[in-house]
């Protein structure tokens, strides 16, 4: 049976994923970071054993130690990584160079979504390697991209994700020759709650955008080039 990490599976997206995981047969591991929020432990219950909730928080090396270690407890081996965790930051959205910017709130924003989505698949590429799919899968955004950047403000989050996007390519230029592959993709804007409170102005339901980025992954071969795949959800290539 193939498994697979999620991380920041706790709501929207993140649930979302496993679901689609757990509805194609995978054995999923489901990184926990909030814990007063219960949806995945209920997942987790009718799930037959299928699903393993792991603390994890992507922003803290041990954390990821810890995590990466309950995991290798029960699997040798990880067919596909996740990363789905992030923040938009609190000022991720707002502020111009002419605004007040909060910098320490910028440096939190770029550690969990590039550096903690480094941290986890360092530790867990042994396994990823031992897989038969060896595949990352890197929940970015366009607001990553250098090439069509149009914003004057959302310093945090916009760098955050370019950042995603280069330490893909240099995972990518590695594992490539061992066989393993790279996904970045751009999910669509979704009702969540990534701002810090719920937004319900977005064009659609975590679940749909799921349901799109399966259907990627299931096809993940097919994209793959010199570089890592930059799509959005409907499988159109970003500019980098």
């Amino acid at each position: 049976m193939k498994t697979a990490v999620i991380t920041g599976a706790d709501r929207g997206l993140g649930l979302a994923l496993v679901e689609q995981f757990l509805q194609n047969g995978y054995t999923v591991f489901a990184g926990k970071y909030l814990t007063d929020w219960t949806h995945i432990d209920e997942v987790a219950a009718a799930s037959e054993g299928r699903l393993h909730v792991v603390p994890l928080d992507v922003g803290r090396d041990d954390s990821v130690r810890q995590a990466a270690a309950a995991i290798a407890e029960k699997t040798d081996s990880v067919d596909v990584l996740v990363n789905n965790a992030a923040v938009a930051g609190r000022l991720g959205r707002s502020g111009s160079i002419l605004d007040e910017l909060d910098f320490d709130d910028m440096l939190n924003t770029i550690n969990i979504n590039a550096i903690g989505a480094l941290r986890i698949t360092h530790a867990l590429m042994p396994h990823i390697l031992k897989s038969g799919s060896k595949l990352v899968v890197n929940i970015s955004s366009e607001a990553g991209s250098v090439g069509q950047s149009w914003r004057t403000s959302g310093f945090g989050y916009c760098m955050s994700k370019a950042a995603m996007n280069m330490h893909s390519t240099i995972v990518y230029n590695k594992i490539k020759e061992l066989g393993g592959h790279v996904l970045n993709l751009h999910p669509g804007w979704m009702k969540g709650w990534l701002g810090g409170s719920y937004n319900d102005a977005a064009d659609m339901e975590p679940q749909e955008s799921a349901a799109h980025l399966m259907a990627i992954i299931k096809r993940y071969r097919t994209y793959q080039t010199n570089q890592p795949a930059y799509l959005d959800y409907l499988g159109n290539r970003l500019i980098w």
